[in-house]
Order: structure tokens, then C-alpha cells, then sequence
């Protein structure tokens, strides 16, 4: 929590502390060319007025504080879960499809790496001593989550002497950290090398569990605009490696966003 420094408006105390000398007279008196109403001001009252307005206020805070807190407990998130990177990415087919066992392999562990209860006992106390809401720190927590985005290329090595021609992989695990609006307007080509027409971004959805499982499950998707400019979608199933984006593109692009839910102990 954050204040002003306590310094009293002087002109204001010495108005008073001149009223209150003349408090026994029964006459009005004047400050400045102004009438003066006989006051009675008792200390607490005198304190109050003096410095009423540099008392600290319940909820006020830094926002530049607040950002570099958290900024540095999300730096710490990344750090663990970049403890992996970067992953060997391996093509295969004619279209040089990235291996989607290779990023589940990689992004999944990653995730995995991190602290999550750590991470989310410090934000807690954050919020805390800062008296802030929840709506205050998710909007900090978010925020700080999309600026430290890692770019694919510090993600995955591709090591291929046609990497213009590798395609990376749109899995489930690849779309789950994948960060709003990265790989927007990519052309998107399917396993057999065909083009299939722009990519346009992830969506999530839940999934029945059936019987196997007592709730459903969220799985993520993918929009894109086909060769005749109608906007659609691969399917609810699971993607693996059956669409993919040029990597000479998408490389440079952020790539791995850590989820927001763990750190904020949203399910």
C-alpha cells in the first residue's frame, strides 16, 4: 500500500490555529478579508483537517510497484519452465511435417517444471499487502504472462536443410499455450503438403469425458478461412500433426504463453 508523504497544507493550520485562539470571543473575526465563525476545534479535528489529505487511503497503490512484483514472480514461472527449451524439432513425410510427439514432449514438460503452488502463494500475498482486487491482479497477471511470451525459436530447434520447407505442427499441446493472435494470417498447409488456406486463430471447447471419465475436459482448436474465403474448422478431434504453418514464419512469433488459471487458482 502506497501513500503521500505527511506534509500539512501550513496556510490551512495557521487559518485554524487563528480561529481557535479567538474561540472565546463572542465577535466574528477575520482572516484574509473573510468572516470567521467562532470554532471550537479539538486536536483530534485539528489533526484531521491538517492532514486529512495526505492520510494514507485503503487500497491505494503503486501501479508501477504492482507491476514490477508481479513481472518478476511470471519471469520466475518462465525461467523454470524454460529449464526444457530449447527441443529438437524432427520432420517427417513429403510435406516435412514437424513430429507432434516432439512438441507434446517439450511444451507439456515445460508446463510441468513450473511452481505453480509457489507462484500462486506469492500472488495471493501480493494481492494482500497490496489491497487490491482480483480483478486488479488478473489484469496485472495476464498482462505480464503476454510480455514475456518465448518466440518459437527459442521453443524448438529445427535442423533440416530445407527448413523454408519444414511446417510446424498444430497439435492440441501446441495450440494449448499458444498465445492470442500469434500465427494469424500464416497460410496453413495440411500432412500431405496441400494448401488449405489461412490460419486465423485457437479457440477451446469442452469435452465429454464419457465413460472412462466423470467430467469433460477443455480442448483447444483452430479457426481458419478456407480456399474460398469461408471461415472454419478442422474438427473436434485431436489435431496431432494434421495441420501445420510454415516455420520460416512462425518461428519468430511468440510461441509459449503460460497459462493464467494455476498461477491465479482459476479452474
Amino acid at each position: 500500500m502506497r501513500s503521500r508523504n505527511l506534509v500539512p497544507d501550513v496556510k490551512m493550520c495557521k487559518y485554524f490555529e487563528f480561529v481557535n485562539l479567538k474561540r472565546a470571543s463572542p465577535l466574528a473575526s477575520s482572516y484574509g478579508g473573510k468572516p470567521v465563525m467562532n470554532v471550537l476545534l479539538k486536536p483530534a479535528l485539528f489533526f484531521l483537517i491538517c492532514f486529512g489529505l495526505a492520510l494514507p487511503v485503503l487500497g491505494q497503490n503503486n501501479p508501477d510497484e504492482l507491476k514490477k512484483k508481479v513481472d518478476a514472480i511470471v519471469s520466475k514461472a518462465y525461467g523454470e519452465a524454460a529449464v526444457v527449451f530449447p527441443c529438437r524439432l524432427k520432420t517427417s513425410g513429403r510435406a516435412k511435417m514437424g513430429r507432434w510427439k516432439d512438441v507434446e514432449n517439450c511444451v507439456n514438460p515445460a508446463h510441468d517444471q513450473v511452481d505453480w503452488e509457489d507462484h500462486a502463494a506469492a500472488l495471493r500475498k501480493i494481492r494482500e499487502d497490496e489491497r487490491i482486487s482480483r480483478e486488479d491482479l488478473t489484469v496485472a497477471v495476464e498482462a505480464a504472462l503476454t510480455e514475456q511470451t518465448i518466440s518459437y525459436d527459442k521453443v524448438f530447434i529445427v535442423k533440416d536443410k530445407r527448413e523454408d520447407a519444414v511446417l510446424l505442427p498444430l497439435s492440441n499441446s501446441l495450440l494449448k499455450f499458444l498465445p492470442e493472435n500469434s500465427l494469424a494470417g500464416l497460410t496453413l498447409y495440411d500432412k500431405k503438403g496441400d494448401l488449405r488456406g489461412v490460419f486465423v486463430g485457437q479457440y477451446s471447447y469442452e469435452r465429454s469425458g464419457g465413460l472412462e471419465f466423470l467430467t469433460g475436459y477443455n480442448m483447444v482448436n483452430f479457426q481458419y478461412t478456407d480456399l474460398n474465403g469461408n471461415i472454419t474448422a478442422p474438427g473436434e478431434r485431436f489435431l496431432l500433426d494434421s495441420f501445420g504453418v510454415p516455420w520460416s514464419a512462425a518461428k519468430h512469433q511468440p510461441g509459449f504463453r503460460l497459462p493464467s488459471n494455476k498461477l491465479l487458482n482459476v479452474r
